[in-house]
């Protein structure tokens, strides 16, 4: 069973920066497509970073393109991302999501078998 573990999550004011991490304690991340999503009160889930295990390839919501990235640590089977120059419009829940069948990343969330339970950033003054 492939349990993710998010982490990192806080308040922080506008312009302020996070780093989530993600983590599968005991399980290596190699071959496995790994993605953030967020969901924020009232809105459909977004897909937010992606980045593959497997070449290493990133793809980013137009939304946080040149403010967050992802990056992985292979050594310590962790996925990172950090997040800066926050926004208000940025606070929600943000999951971890991982799987080992998609060969590429995507934001298509119903790919993803499995799951992390979230972790909340609020961005606020």
């Amino acid at each position: 069973q492939v349990q993710l573990v998010e982490s990192g999550g806080d308040l922080v004011q506008p312009g302020g920066s996070l780093r989530l991490s993600c983590a599968h304690p005991g399980f290596t991340f190699y071959g496995y497509v790994i993605a953030w999503f967020r969901q924020a009160p009232g809105k459909e889930r977004e897909g937010v970073a992606c980045i593959s295990n497997t070449d290493g390839s990133t793809l980013y919501a137009d939304s946080v393109k040149g403010r967050f990235t992802i990056s992985r640590d292979s050594a310590k089977n962790m996925v990172y991302l950090q997040m800066n120059s926050l926004k208000p419009e940025d606070t929600a829940v943000y999951y971890c999501a991982a799987d080992n069948v998609i060969a590429y990343c995507s934001d298509d969330g119903t790919l993803y078998d499995y799951w992390g339970q979230g972790t909340q950033v609020t961005v606020s003054s």
